[in-house]
């Protein structure tokens, strides 16, 4: 039985415009749902109305709901004259439209006020409406009851209009719980829709969207000129689609495409141990603690050991590279576990030659039952379900098998696959949680004759702020200011505000603390105004019975606070430059997806070893990629410098101005479970420099700064196709701004931002190092820049020259113009002349000339841009050419680990640099005091010129027609070298004899 409903809360409107001739309105509000209509309430002469009516429709097919839509209009009642043919009537005050990919579930949902909307091109609108939309699939919660209500339409027809009926239970119902398996369709609800729907009149009118083909535009690199070894190479590998050549797909098999055509199909000879059944036992005891091996050749696989059963089941799956394989039998033998030598029990031998082959979407191979054989050959007692078959890695059981080679041969399956299996995370959804501390009350003081130092306290988890010390003359305290946080769901700690009493220096003194659930503090999507709540504190010493402290709460400390989730912010946890994912918290705030990102990790070369096993260099490698919320890991190849991975991911795209960052790392916890993963390079790719449709195959060099300056650890292969479902909607994106809403409504400083985004990143590390295999501390903060922030000389320079490299063309223009006023080439200046004089006399053709050079430069350009993504860049970097030192700082710790005669060093260093910007910047000050003190008679002489020239001037450019004197002026800056004096010219001297405030600084 299908228990889904839409629940829809009016809450209230807003700001609406006067309909009645008098200033004043009765609104009310008709929902249209699903064939289903419900009416609010009347509020009668009220511009800002308050409804807080809820209202549950019935959604007749749970897959079509997010081709439905929610319609709310907001019309006038009016009241009709008793002469007339009708009673009642309405005129229309505003609609809003709400797609179906908008529906949350109840926890997510948060009252959010939607602007209206206009009905036509004459209609007159204004105001917003205040909805809570979410979905419910609880069986105890009824479809609202409409109560029909005969109304005359102005035709003189009846027509029945359906009004709230408040629901009894509806005050004991309880936040409604979904079920898990409710959980796949309401991923499903923000996938990207190919229709649109829209309801008129109460009926279904569809409407195909117009997929309109994306059109191939190539982007520049922007990438200076490096090192060969250091730049990006294109290769040609053969797919699971076919051979790329130049970006396209060519000789492709349809028989063999796949899920997985970015990738090179690697065969693997699948092992599934079942179970088994009717095992002998092999202790004196009577007892069998049952293990499988699976052999094949040099690599073997472990099953787990079960104590005391003859009745194992384990539904293990392992996995070998058939490229490796040189045996043509596979050994699965069963073991009996024990203190000083493992027992044999029986085996079973496979013929590799008599192994079927699945190619998927076929049904999964169904295991058989296989009778043991002992040494010899012969039948014995019990038997193991088995089921052997060789795939690839497109097999279903290929994410969950135990991939073995000959270095993990001798490690027990269970623990190695901790750490080597590949896995998808999804990163917590992170809210800033506002807190305002304005007041408190009723301080009880422990110290009577003294005026305390109190401040508030504020915590969650690890995140400590404190607000401005108040000496307090009474009992009463002010603050009125504001903190951030940042908190992650499931919402796992509490919000704990405490007073605090300077006591001494070190010293406080707690005054009494409240703690306040994160789960009971209210959401919001927007910038409305949130209820400040009084909360009564506790003492931290107090452990007297409950009963006792409920009679202390009479007289108990107060605290006026107003705590809010924002989840109209986006929670950075990346570095704004290079962020994967701009949308905001609140769920019903998303857009649908403009695309599709698709990754295939090919494989790694030319590694460089990072630890030594058996005398020799080598690699334990695995790759990491994050894109928005979801992080994939790869899995890891053994002992391999050339590790081949072939994994394909997706990712859905919601704004072009994104980026994906794929980290190539060591496995250290092979060996040692508390070493660090050993990172070993990683590049970034931004989706809006990739053309649609296109299969990029490049080779990226994995570049690492270490303190010996740059090195090159090997190079990463892989394949990426971005595919646009809309090429209009992602072509809107660009005029969209690049944050939510909230960040400009209600900016957060610099500082707020910097701090919040460290908070975000400890978060996000905290709960993927839990997750198994953990997802470590020092994988998120590399991958997300964490220590972004901190002092790099190299950086500062790099920005510097960045700086420089922008201002190139304005520097070769200056140059060029200095040239033609230098007639250095007399032709050129003389077209220059030329062209100026035409301008001048058309000025009319300024613009459009402007505008079309532009426009010839991008098209000539067109023809030699760049055939492949950004990547890595030592020279843009300043790591070529970085001093040993300038390294060996960056790479320091903070606090500072090294000597105090090399931090005093590198202080005096920093104190010349900084000299300098310090003398860069009071000059630009002094120009701009000079044109301050024109007019501020600072100079009383130099005022009384420039006032003798400004009214000389006045009447000259009133008398003189200004295409005369821009002509004069342009021919007088061209002027012949020999009409030219090598001194400044007199309004350069007069500008800078004019008086600065530097002579009043100390």
């Amino acid at each position: 039985m299908n228990n889904l409903k839409l629940g829809v809360e009016v809450a209230s409107a807003h700001d609406l415009i006067p309909k009645d001739g008098q200033g004043s309105a009765s609104p009310y509000v008709e929902l249209h749902f699903d064939h289903q209509k419900f009416r609010t309430t009347i509020k009668e002469k009220d511009l800002n109305p308050y409804w807080n009516e809820t209202f549950y429709f019935n959604i007749s097919d749970p897959n079509n709901l997010s081709n439905l839509t929610l319609d709310a209009y907001i019309y006038n009642n009016i009241k009709g004259n008793n002469s007339s043919s009708n009673s009642n009537s309405k005129s229309f005050m505003g609609k809003v439209h709400i797609n179906g990919t908008s529906f949350v579930p109840y926890s997510d949902a948060v009252v959010f006020h939607y602007p209206l909307e206009k009905r036509s091109f004459l209609s007159r609108v204004k105001g917003e409406l205040g909805l809570k939309v979410f979905i419910v699939d609880n069986p105890s919660i009824r479809s609202s009851n409409p109560i029909p209500q005969m109304e005359t339409s102005s035709h003189g027809r009846k027509e029945r209009t359906f009004h709230h009926l408040p629901n009894p239970n509806f005050q004991q119902q309880q936040q409604p719980q979904f079920p898990s398996q409710q959980q796949p369709y309401m991923a499903s609800m923000n996938q990207p829709e190919g229709q649109q729907y829209e309801y008129e009149d109460m009926r279904n009118l569809n409407q195909s969207q117009i997929q309109s083909q994306p059109k191939v535009v190539r982007m520049y690199s922007g990438s200076s000129a490096q090192p060969l070894e250091y730049s990006i190479k294109e290769t040609n590998p053969v797919l699971g689609g076919g051979q790329v050549i130049g970006g396209r797909v060519v000789n492709s098999d349809r028989r063999r495409a796949s899920t997985y055509d970015l990738v090179e199909p690697m065969q693997f000879l699948f092992v599934r141990v079942v179970k088994a059944q009717d095992l002998p036992s092999k202790d004196v005891t009577g007892s069998l603690d049952p293990y499988v091996e699976v052999r094949i050749g040099n690599y073997k696989g472990i099953t787990q050991h079960f104590s005391k059963t003859s009745n194992p089941e384990w539904n293990t799956v392992f996995a070998f590279s058939k490229e490796r394989m040189q045996a043509s039998v596979l050994d699965v033998v069963v073991k009996d576990k024990d203190v000083i030598k493992d027992d044999f029990v029986g085996s079973v031998q496979v013929n590799l030659h008599d192994i079927p082959t699945r190619v998927p979407p076929d049904s999964p191979l169904a295991p058989e039952w296989y009778r043991l054989e002992d040494k010899k050959g012969e039948k014995k007692k019990g038997e193991l379900m088995l089921a052997v078959w060789i795939g690839t890695q497109a097999d279903e059981a290929f994410p969950d098998a135990f991939l073995l080679d000959a270095a993990m041969s001798n490690v027990d399956s269970s623990v190695s696959s901790m750490f080597t299996r590949s896995k998808v995370y999804h990163s917590p959804r992170l809210w800033y949680v506002r807190v305002n501390i304005h007041e408190v009350q009723d301080l009880v003081l422990g110290e009577k004759n003294r005026f305390p130092d109190v401040y508030v306290k504020a915590q969650i988890n690890n995140q400590v702020l404190r607000t401005r010390p108040v000496q307090v003359r009474t009992v009463n305290a002010l603050w009125d200011e504001e903190m951030m946080f940042v908190a992650a769901e499931p919402f796992e700690d509490h919000l704990v505000v405490s007073i605090e009493d300077r006591v001494g220096p070190g010293k406080d003194e707690c005054l009494g603390k409240v703690y306040i659930p994160l789960n009971s503090v209210e959401r919001r999507a927007d910038d409305r105004i949130v209820h400040s709540r009084w909360f009564n504190l506790r003492d931290p010493g107090d452990y007297e019975s409950d009963e006792k402290k409920m009679k202390k709460d009479k007289f108990a400390t107060r605290l006026h606070l107003r705590v809010c989730l924002d989840g109209g912010y986006h929670v950075l946890d990346e570095s704004t430059q290079y962020s994967s994912d701009l949308r905001p918290t609140a769920k019903q705030l998303w857009k649908p997806s403009i695309g599709i990102l698709e990754l295939g990790i090919l494989n790694a070369s030319a590694l460089q070893p990072m630890k030594t096993r058996e005398g020799k260099g080598t690699i334990d490698a695995y790759c990491v990629a994050k894109y928005g919320h979801k992080w994939v890991r790869t899995r890891t190849v053994v002992d391999n410098l050339a590790p081949r991975f072939n994994e394909q991911y997706t990712w859905e795209v919601y704004d072009p101005s994104t980026v994906l960052t794929v980290g190539v790392f060591d496995n250290a916890q092979l060996e040692n479970g508390n070493s660090k993963d050993v990172r070993v390079g990683k590049i970034r790719i931004r989706i809006s420099t990739l053309e649609t449709g296109r299969v990029y195959t490049h080779s990226y060099p994995l570049l690492v700064l270490h303190p010996t300056g740059v090195k090159k650890m090997g190079e990463i292969h892989l394949a990426i196709r971005f595919s646009s479902t809309s090429m209009m909607n992602m072509m809107l994106m660009y005029s969209k701004p690049l944050l939510p809403k909230m960040h400009y409504v209600r900016p957060l400083t610099v500082v707020q931002l910097e701090m919040l985004r460290h908070q975000a990143v400890g978060i996000v590390a905290a709960r993927l190092s839990r997750a198994e295999p953990p997802l470590r501390r020092e994988i998120v903060e590399y991958m997300t820049d964490a220590n972004s922030h901190l002092w790099s000389m190299r950086r500062s320079k790099a920005n510097f020259f960045r700086l420089m490299s922008v201002f190139n063309g304005v520097f070769a223009v200056s140059k060029w113009f200095g040239e033609v006023c230098s007639w250095k080439n007399r032709i050129t200046t003389v077209l220059v002349h030329i062209l100026f004089v035409m301008l001048i006399s058309f000025p009319e053709l300024i613009l459009p000339t402007v505008f079309l050079y532009m426009f010839l430069i991008g098209l000539w350009n067109y023809w030699f841009r760049a055939q492949y993504p950004p990547h890595m860049n030592t020279r843009l970097s300043y790591a070529d050419g970085v001093h040993p030192d300038e390294l060996d700082e960056e790479f320091d710790t903070f606090p500072t680990s090294r000597s105090s005669e090399l931090v005093r060093h590198r202080y005096d260093r920093l104190r010349s640099v900084a000299g300098r910007i310090q003398s860069v910047v009071g000059d630009i000050a002094s120009q701009g005091e000079r044109l301050q003190g024109l007019l501020s008679w600072r100079d009383p002489r130099a005022t009384v010129i420039f006032m003798v020239f400004c009214l000389v001037a006045a009447f000259v450019l009133y008398a003189t027609p200004f295409q005369v004197l821009v002509i004069a002026t342009g021919f007088y800056v061209m002027r012949h070298p020999k009409l030219r004096h090598r001194l400044p010219s007199a309004p350069l001297n007069f500008f800078r004899r004019l008086p600065a405030r530097t002579d009043s600084m100390l």
